[in-house]
């Protein structure tokens, strides 16, 4: 079903443990911008998508987060990259998907809260 209600993802929360460390890994691990943040919140521009990092309101909320895939131009540089500052990676960059000239890379991460997160790529193949 198709609506003119919901326009785009405005917002993702993740859950975290400890906010200061959450925000350096995505700050100066990530090299995500800081917006600003509070005793129990910081919130990030990803490109015009803001990511809220929070400590749970509620016991319910205490959960692993969902899976954010961080789009990157070169998966392999971005996995070195990353590699050097002691992401721990789960795999290294693989194809998951072929579509005609097109390639769709991954690679799966966990932040500093114990999230796994991914990095992914469309590469042209001509």
């Amino acid at each position: 079903m198709q609506t003119d209600v919901i326009q785009r993802i405005g917002q993702i929360a993740v859950p975290v443990l400890d906010i200061k460390r959450s925000i350096h890994f995505y700050k100066d691990v990530l090299g995500l911008q800081l917006l600003f943040s509070t005793e129990n919140m910081a919130f990030f521009d990803c490109n015009g998508l803001r990511l809220l990092l929070s400590l749970p309101e509620k016991e319910e909320f205490a959960g692993a987060s969902s899976v954010i895939y961080f789009q990157v131009e070169n998966i392999t540089e971005a996995y070195k990259e990353l590699k050097n500052k002691e992401i721990t990676f789960l795999d290294s960059p693989h194809i998951v998907a072929k579509m005609e000239s097109t390639e769709t890379w991954m690679v799966f991460f966990k932040d500093s809260e114990g999230n796994t997160q991914a990095l992914i790529s469309e590469v042209v193949t001509s």
